[in-house]
């Protein structure tokens, strides 16, 4: 049988793919919209496809959510808004700063990990957290304004997803009991749910887009992609405190990072890759943890 250390390993590199896949998102949502598809449509049909792989299991599983109803349901509308919210700021924001407030959910994260599930952080997991937040902060500091800027829709997006993931983290821990397949349903049919109201309340009128591929790529994104991303996310936060997996889980503002430098115009400054830097270092003494197998205090 695999020992605990080897569990945790899988867990730490299932984190680390759906962090890379998450961190690259930004890319084909960018060219979706390019081709006349909005990001609240792109959410919509892309979650959807993501969705039908989860019927299957409703036929059968429904009856393991006995008593998790209420859960599952904010679990749902956390994560719908996480999800929603996220894929928006990055269509339109500048991708590393998108990320930087996102990614300063591991604060969210931690206080909820205390209030609700009881969890410590020791000495090692606070340190691993400091080092983290301090380059998130080093990332998102400007000298010239002296203050974290947060003045336009996609900096709110990105704060409150970052809000709404750390809540998504403490509903999947709780629900530790169910199957992954139950938790990654929730998180696909609350963005389809939370998108659909959306639309609906707003009148947003179906896209016309250059060519009807676009729909058949989106709907392959959902059914590949976001199966891949969702379940990778959920085996690797179900099996560790939520207080390390959030540190973990900040390997993807390296990928969105590196991306944005390598695909786009977007100025990425030395300050803000030495914060990436640090970051990265907090991911990797994470991971290394969970691979020496020493005990959660």
């Amino acid at each position: 049988m695999a020992s605990n250390s080897q569990y945790n390993l899988l867990a730490v590199g299932a984190l680390l793919l759906s962090s890379t896949l998450w961190g690259v998102l930004w890319y084909p949502m960018r060219l979706f919209e390019a081709q006349g598809l909005s990001g609240l449509w792109a959410s919509l049909i892309l979650y959807f496809a993501a969705g039908l792989v989860a019927l299957p299991w409703f036929r059968t599983g429904y009856r393991q959510l006995s008593g998790e109803w209420p859960m599952m349901f904010g679990l749902m509308l956390a994560s719908g808004w996480a999800n929603i919210a996220f894929i928006l700021a990055v269509i339109d924001g500048n991708v590393v700063r998108v990320m930087l407030l996102f990614f300063l959910s591991p604060l969210w994260t931690v206080i909820l990990g205390r209030i609700f599930l009881k969890e410590r952080l020791g000495l090692f997991g606070t340190v691993t957290l400091v080092i983290a937040m301090f380059g998130a902060g080093l990332m998102l500091w400007r000298a010239e304004t002296g203050m974290l800027m947060i003045s336009s829709s996609s900096d709110f997006y990105a704060l409150t997803a970052g809000m709404a993931f750390a809540v998504s983290n403490v509903f999947v821990r709780k629900m530790h009991v169910l199957p992954a397949m139950a938790k990654a349903a929730a998180v696909w049919w609350g963005v389809v749910i939370l998108a659909g109201i959306w639309i609906i309340s707003l009148d947003i009128a179906v896209p016309v887009v250059t060519s009807n591929w676009v729909y058949l790529h989106v709907v392959l994104l959902g059914l590949i992609g976001m199966v891949v991303m969702t379940l990778a996310v959920q085996y690797g936060v179900s099996r560790m405190p939520v207080s390390r997996s959030a540190v973990i889980l900040l390997f993807e503002l390296v990928a969105g990072a590196i991306s944005a430098q390598l695909l786009t115009n977007e100025q990425v400054l030395p300050q803000e890759w030495l914060g990436g830097g640090l970051i990265l270092l907090a991911g990797y003494l994470a991971a290394r943890r969970e691979n020496e197998g020493i005990a959660h205090v």
